[in-house]
């Protein structure tokens, strides 16, 4: 839909301090809109279709060999601060943008902030509790300031979960470490656990951590962490896996351990001491040794490396009385205290590097950080509890607030596998698989341009994976056709390591792309699709890329047997037909990609001369061309004259709009307020005889909700682990529609029949009255109006939507047009954007 603007009216600001108060801030975007998403260029006949972060095969149906088709997509490099103090003091890791666990996802959309922490431990709290232990409090809803805490809590209940059915993942050192952590104190654990969910490898200073409210006295918490605790001998086998150079040395248990590091005995380079340094202070520092720079990052990089060539005087010959200057400046005391461990240069020169790291750690205090061992043996502990490893600070505690929360929740049998990882080794190598993709992903998709060095370190690792993931994929095949029963394997292979190897054989595919070894490469295609246990939401741009090889580069490549030329390239377009109608007819394949598979089939028939009679005919899934509407309305324009005084008058920049705000528009049929694009367009359409709402994704997400409610919650194993969640794990994953694919097929053939009223009826009768926490659904939604909705549909329409929905839940929920609008009475309906 197109709008014009018809008159445009402008507005005179009454207070310039009402007009200051706006300069400089950001108005966000609405989230449905993606705008802070980096895409790259849509095609010019079709919009490209939204692909996850880690998908690196492009649907793109060109005729031409284009290496972007498979190219990885660029993300921001996150930017880490190089200290804490840079930061507010409280910046946890749920300030950072992070991908939701499934289990979080499962669970109901409650407050999560700290008002809302705040709040439950405040209005739960009580002195004389009757249970002080962790189920007493979480059964009873009681939190006490300084004596317990939710984050510890939650912590812990976690911690327990995994010990009381998978202890078997845990060697005896691991199981030892775990006894010290029930010993500490509730304060020392406190300290422990908030650290554990900030920046858990930056130092911290113990002056500047500000629990107070839960911890009496700091110094002495820290000091029960800094204890060394010995540990026993382990009888685990350090095992190599595929893909890793080498295991992190630091994360390995010794024979003590400590819960975290003192910085007195770990800081000892210039480098990690000015990381503690904030701007100011750096400043300061920078400014007695004369370095210069625009910003820290600058600072610091001057203040290093003029550190490491500046050499101070020997000051062993001279004492405090034999110069005037020792009386104006404290450095000299620091400097005579150095010279019996400081570095000597030829000439009596002494590097300066002691000297400035015991001037910081004077100015910063004491400081804490994590041991790594401990910490990754805790992040273990989290990655087997959550079943993920994208937990942050609101998965710890979301889980405890959706259990204390009045929600009424989905009946459905509660199943917490403890054979997610059969052994520990499992475990270790799937957490091993986890840290390659890290590297694959970091230097395909965080780097920049990708050079050469790093195209040929990914194909390494793809190599030295490869033979490992033929072996697992072998086994998980035997498991499905023996072991497991229908549906119930699916959830349980995305905690193999071959679900990881797959992704990384599918990221290598791109460098095999990028030298030439098109050959190669369509080998790799043809193992991919000959297994359908992993990954197979991307089946459909694995059919995409090996046709596309077939039809252009195979020729030339593949055995000719005494063909010509022309005969061997019709030979390759036949077999390249055939592939997209394998794709076509795959059931794995999603119905998303078979647009462009169709496409190809067509261009390929008519460059086979294949005759008419024997041509597909698409004509009944054929995309219909949208209608386009212009809608006049009136824009305001705010008078933003005085918000330029920065720019030159005259200047482009000081003539130009401003970009990427929303804008404002006068609501002219409903009362002539103001009003957003969407609401004007809206009122149009209601002027016109239709009816709609400003939805996003609401309306097909509460139609899925009500129309599969009872698949959703139909039993599977893993899938249901608390009795809180509003969805079952794998929805929003590839999982969920293989594992109920046979339910899922008999809906939507009653759907596309015309049961969709019906089953909306039955729904809505079993859940409204106590608006039971289903996902997707919005209760506020009037059933008459849903009820007109879904007679607007053909009934295989309907059905389509839904598939797409059940394929692709997490992808397709989000990111449809903003408004929906039907016609009473049946008269059809749509979305508009």
């Amino acid at each position: 839909m197109a709008i014009s603007t018809g008159k445009q009216t402008v507005l005179q600001t009454q207070k310039l301090s009402s007009h200051n108060q706006m300069l400089g801030r950001r108005i966000p975007h609405p989230s449905s809109t993606n705008f802070e998403v980096d895409f790259e260029n849509p095609s010019a006949k079709r919009l490209k279709r939204h692909e996850s972060p880690d998908s690196s095969l492009s649907r793109n149906g060109s005729d031409e060999e284009d290496i972007r088709a498979i190219s990885p997509p660029r993300q921001r490099p996150r930017e880490i601060p190089d200290s804490e103090a840079e930061t507010d003091e409280d910046e946890e890791l749920s300030s950072l943008p992070a991908r939701k666990t499934e289990l979080e996802s499962a669970l109901p959309p409650i407050k999560t902030d700290k008002e809302a922490i705040a709040e439950y431990e405040a209005t739960r709290a009580a002195e004389e509790a009757t249970s002080t232990d962790l189920h007493g409090r979480l059964g009873q809803r009681k939190w006490v300031q300084g004596k317990s805490s939710i984050y510890v809590d939650a912590f812990n209940l976690a911690l327990e979960t995994v010990l009381e059915d998978e202890a078997h993942l845990f060697d005896e050192a691991e199981t030892a470490v775990f006894g010290q952590w029930r010993n500490l104190s509730y304060e020392a654990q406190y300290l422990y656990v908030r650290l554990f969910l900030r920046k858990t490898a930056a130092w911290h200073r113990i002056g500047r951590l500000g629990y107070y409210g839960d911890i009496a006295d700091i110094p002495t918490a820290a000091a029960d962490l800094f204890e060394i605790h010995a540990l026993p001998t382990s009888s685990a086998v350090v095992q190599v896996n595929p893909g890793e150079l080498e295991a992190p040395a630091d994360a390995i248990l010794a024979d003590s351990f400590t819960f975290a590091d003192r910085s007195t005995d770990h800081i000892t380079t210039l480098e990690e001491a000015s990381s503690l340094l904030k701007l100011d202070e750096l400043k300061a520092i920078a400014k007695d040794a004369k370095v210069q720079g625009k910003n820290k990052k600058e600072l610091l990089q001057a203040f290093r490396r003029t550190s490491q060539k500046q050499s101070g005087i020997g000051w062993g010959g001279l004492k405090r009385s034999e110069t005037e200057e020792s009386v104006k400046s404290d450095l000299t005391s620091i400097d005579q205290d150095e010279k019996s461990d400081s570095d000597v240069r030829p000439g009596g020169a002494t590097n300066r590097d002691s000297h400035f790291v015991r001037k910081i750690l004077a100015d910063t205090g004491p400081c804490i950080r994590l041991s790594a061992a401990p910490l990754k043996l805790f992040e273990r502990v989290h990655l087997v509890f959550y079943r993920s490893t994208e937990w942050s600070e609101k998965s710890l505690t979301t889980i405890i607030l959706a259990r204390i929360s009045r929600r009424i929740f989905p009946e459905y049998i509660v199943s917490r596998s403890t054979n997610i990882f059969e052994s520990r080794s499992a475990l270790l190598e799937f957490e091993a698989s986890i840290r390659t993709q890290f590297l694959v992903d970091r230097i395909l998709e965080m780097n920049g341009t990708v050079t050469k060095e790093g195209l040929e370190k990914v194909k390494s690792i793809f190599e030295e994976v490869y033979p490992r993931w033929k072996v697992i994929v072998a086994d998980e095949q035997l498991k499905e056709d023996r072991v497991y029963e229908t549906g119930e394997g699916a959830y349980l292979r995305r905690f193999s390591p071959a679900w990881v190897y797959t992704r990384i054989i599918h990221k290598g595919l791109y460098p095999l792309a990028r030298f030439k070894e098109h050959k190669r490469e369509h080998h790799l295609l043809v193992e991919l699709l000959a297994q359908h246990l992993f990954h197979a939401a991307r089946r459909g741009a694995w059919y995409q890329r090996k046709a596309l090889l077939e039809e252009h580069y195979m020729w030339a490549l593949a055995p000719r047997d005494g063909r010509s030329d022309d005969a061997q390239k019709k030979h390759w377009k036949r077999i390249a037909l055939r592939t997209c109608e394998a794709g076509l007819q795959d059931k794995d394949c999603h119905l998303i990609y078979h647009y462009d598979l169709q496409k190809r089939v067509g261009k390929l028939e008519k460059a086979l001369k294949v005759p008419k009679r024997q041509q597909h005919d698409f004509g009944h899934v054929t995309l219909v061309k949208p209608f386009e509407r212009s809608v006049d309305g009136i824009r305001i324009e705010r008078d933003r004259s005085r918000s330029r005084t920065r720019a030159r008058r005259g200047s482009s920049e000081a003539a130009a709009p401003r970009r990427g705000g929303k804008t404002v528009w006068v609501d002219e049929r409903e009362g002539g307020g103001e009003c957003s694009v969407e609401a004007m367009c809206l009122s149009w359409y209601r002027e016109q005889g239709w009816k709609g709402y400003h939805s996003e994704g609401g309306i097909v997400r509460t139609l899925f909700g009500h129309l599969f409610s009872d698949i959703l919650f139909t039993y599977l194993p893993n899938v249901f682990q608390t009795p809180y969640q509003t969805s079952p794990l794998d929805l929003h994953t590839d999982a969920f529609y293989p594992a109920r694919h046979s339910l899922i097929a008999h809906r939507l053939a009653a759907l596309a029949n015309g049961a969709a009223p019906a089953l909306l009826l039955a729904s809505h009768a079993a859940h409204a009255e106590r608006q039971t926490c289903i996902v997707g659904v919005d209760w506020a939604y009037p059933l008459p109006d849903l009820l007109q909705i879904v007679r607007c549909f053909r009934g295989e329409a309907l059905s389509a939507v839904c598939l797409v929905m059940a394929q692709e839940y997490a992808q397709r929920g989000g990111g449809v047009p903003d408004l929906f609008l039907w016609r009473g009475g049946g008269g059809g309906g749509g979305w508009v954007r």
